[in-house]
Parts: structure tokens; sequence; C-alpha cells
């Protein structure tokens, strides 16, 4: 739980020493999401780990312990899926749709859909607070959750397909949205070249090779680098979970067994909150221009 609280503070700390940079290129909307999806992961690895540690240290829960854990387990679980989906959409539209942009996503408008969605999560986390769905200790009695295995009631099953069926959906559209942004990237990359060939005849084959390095190591390219592979570590790590829940509630298998896949499928979800800060902390534009500095200076030679 250290560990992960302090990679997050230094992701917090890393796109605050960045924000001009961002603010000037015209990209405060992502930074604002980032922020949000950091303090997310932030706020679940702290809230959720203090729970987990002080239920795995007492073994012992009341009915009251349990339905606040199951709250923010729903919570915290739904807004780093629903952040990251709207910072896929967010760049798409900015790089396939330019000059839409400015009037489509103003920090305005990012602010009232981070509202909106947390508002989302915070109805669906409270709905067995109000007698939708219960929260029950879960398999190793150290965390609370939907009843996911064995549901009593309709509602039960309703709200675990839900909430699976939102994180689905957020990871789908992810995929889809960062799959048309990098294809529109490297379709602009591959006409780069060629629409500067006259530029090169004219000013020397160094100034080409500049521009075009000042291409690759834009922000842009730095932006969809980090958000390409928060996706693939949602994916990764999330998709499990989401999936078994799917699943439970499809099959209605009850049993011992099921309830240890649901518990092996959480602890990979766990990892999420703490790959997360280390994309922002590892991909950032120093380490990529060394990285791949050093790869075009090695392929020149």
């Amino acid at each position: 739980m250290l560990f992960g609280t302090i990679s997050n503070l230094a992701a917090l700390s890393i796109l605050a020493k960045s924000r001009g940079r961002f603010c000037r290129q015209s990209k405060a909307p992502f930074l604002l999401l980032t922020v949000a999806l950091l303090l997310a992961d932030l706020g679940g690895h702290v809230i959720l780990g203090s729970f987990a540690l002080y239920l795995h240290m007492n073994h012992q829960y009341t009915m009251k312990l349990c339905d606040v854990f199951g709250t923010n387990m729903v919570f915290f679980g739904l807004c780093p899926l629903l952040f990251g989906c709207v910072m896929a959409v967010e760049r798409c539209v900015a790089i396939t749709k330019p000059f839409c942009r400015f009037n489509m996503i103003t920090v305005a408008h990012v602010v009232r859909v981070v509202l909106f969605l947390s508002a989302l999560a915070l109805v669906l986390a409270i709905l067995p607070l109000l007698k939708v769905g219960t929260y029950t200790i879960q398999y190793p009695c150290t965390w609370c959750f939907l009843r996911v295995t064995s549901p009593c009631f309709a509602a039960d099953t309703y709200l675990a397909l839900i909430f699976s069926c939102l994180g689905l959906t957020a990871l789908t559209l992810s995929l889809f949205s960062n799959i048309m942004s990098v294809a529109s990237l490297v379709h602009a990359r591959m006409k780069t070249p060629n629409g500067q060939t006259n530029h090169t005849t004219r000013f020397g084959r160094h100034e080409s090779r500049t521009s075009s390095s000042s291409l690759f190591f834009s922000l842009d390219i730095e932006v969809m680098a980090q958000l390409v592979v928060i996706t693939v570590v949602s994916c990764v790590c999330w998709s499990p979970f989401l999936i078994q829940i799917l699943l439970m509630q499809l099959k209605q298998s009850p049993g011992t067994s099921a309830q240890k896949l649901i518990y092996v499928a959480l602890c990979i979800a766990s990892w999420n909150q703490i790959l997360d800060p280390w994309v922002y902390i590892l991909l950032r534009k120093t380490v990529l221009f060394r990285v791949c500095g050093q790869r075009w200076t090695l392929t020149r030679t």
C-alpha cells in the first residue's frame, strides 16, 4: 500500500511540474482527466487498502463496515475505468478532429463529465445501502463487494451485471478510441517524409531530420504513448475480474472454486492502481527522447 501511494504521489508531482507545458499546447482537458484518474487511483489505494488491512488484522467485521467497504470498492473500481475511457475519447477527438476539439472539449466540459461519471459511480455504489442489492464479505474474508456468487435476489444479479458491463464497455471504447488515434498519428507520420521532400532539397538534410524528430517527440506522441499503455494495463488488470463477474451471473456458479477465482481476479485488478502512475513516471518526454533518440542514432550509424 505504501509503494502504491508513493507512486501515485510521485506521478501527481510530475504532472504538476509539466502543467505549463500541457496548458501551452492546449492539453489542459487531458491534464485534468489525468489528475482525476490518478486521484481516483490514490484514493482507492489508500482507502481500500486500509479497509483490507483492518479486516486482515482483526478478522472481525460488521455489516456497516462491510457496506462502507463495498461502497468504496464499487466507486473506486468504476471511476478509473470511466476516466480512462473519457481520456481515450478526448485524445481521439483531438487527433482526428483537431479543429472541432476547441469547441467540443473545454476544461468546463471535462469538469462536468468528471462530475457526472463520479456521480454515476457513486449512485451505483450506494444502491445496496438503499436496499437495492447487498454487500457481503468475500473470500478469504478480507474484502467486501456485491454478492456475485449465489445471489439471493434479482437486484444482486442486476447490480453485478451493470458493474461488469459498464466496466467492459469502458475498456472496449478505450481500445477503439486508441486504435483510431494511433492510426491517425501513423498516417500523419507516413505522410511527413513525402511532404518534406522539397523542404529537404532546399534547406538540407539536417533541418528535415530535426523537424521529423520534433514531430516524433511532440506532446501528442507522448500523450498517446501514455494513453495506450494505460489502456493495455487496464485491460490486462481489469478484464479477468469483470469477465469473471459476468460469467458468474450468467452461469450462477456457486462454490469455493468460484470464490477463489474472483479473489485471484481481484488481486490482478489491484495492480492497476500501482501501475498507472508508473506510466506517467516512465513515459515522459525526456525518457522517450533518451530511449528513442539513442535508437535513432544507432540506426543512422
